[in-house]
C-alpha cells in the first residue's frame, strides 16, 4: 500500500464529544466535516465526522478519537426508553453506557476537490 494513499475516516460520536473532537482534528491539520443525526438505543444526538487523511495519518486520528471520546455510564429514566412501554412508569432509572465512538477507515479510490 503506498504511503500517500488517501483514507476516509468515518467517526460516529455523541454530540457531547463531537465539537471537541473536531477542534482537535483541525488543530492536527486533519480536515473534518460534521453531519448531525439521531439514533441508537437511546435516540440521542450524534455526529458523523468525515475526515480524509493520508494512510500514514490514520493512527494519529485514531489516537485523537480515543483521547476525546470516552464511554461513560449514565442513569436514564426508564420511561424514556423506546422499548419498555407504559409498564415501566414506576421503575428505577436504568444505568446505560453512553458516549465513546465508532470508527471506520475506508480506502479512497478517487478524490477530487473542485
Amino acid at each position: 500500500m503506498p504511503e500517500d494513499q488517501l483514507k476516509l475516516v468515518v467517526i460516529i460520536a455523541s454530540d457531547v464529544d463531537a465539537d471537541r473532537l473536531i477542534k482537535r482534528l483541525v488543530q492536527r491539520g486533519c480536515p473534518a466535516t460534521k453531519l448531525g443525526g439521531v439514533g441508537g438505543f437511546l435516540r440521542r444526538g450524534n455526529a458523523t465526522i468525515l475526515s480524509g487523511v493520508p494512510a500514514a495519518d490514520v493512527e494519529s486520528v485514531v489516537e485523537i478519537v480515543r483521547a476525546e471520546c470516552h464511554a461513560r455510564s449514565e442513569f436514564v429514566p426508564v420511561q424514556t426508553l423506546p422499548f419498555l412501554g407504559e409498564g415501566a412508569a414506576f421503575a428505577d432509572p436504568l444505568e446505560v453506557c453512553v458516549g465513546g465512538a465508532i470508527l471506520f477507515v475506508l480506502s479512497v479510490e478517487r478524490f477530487e476537490k473542485t
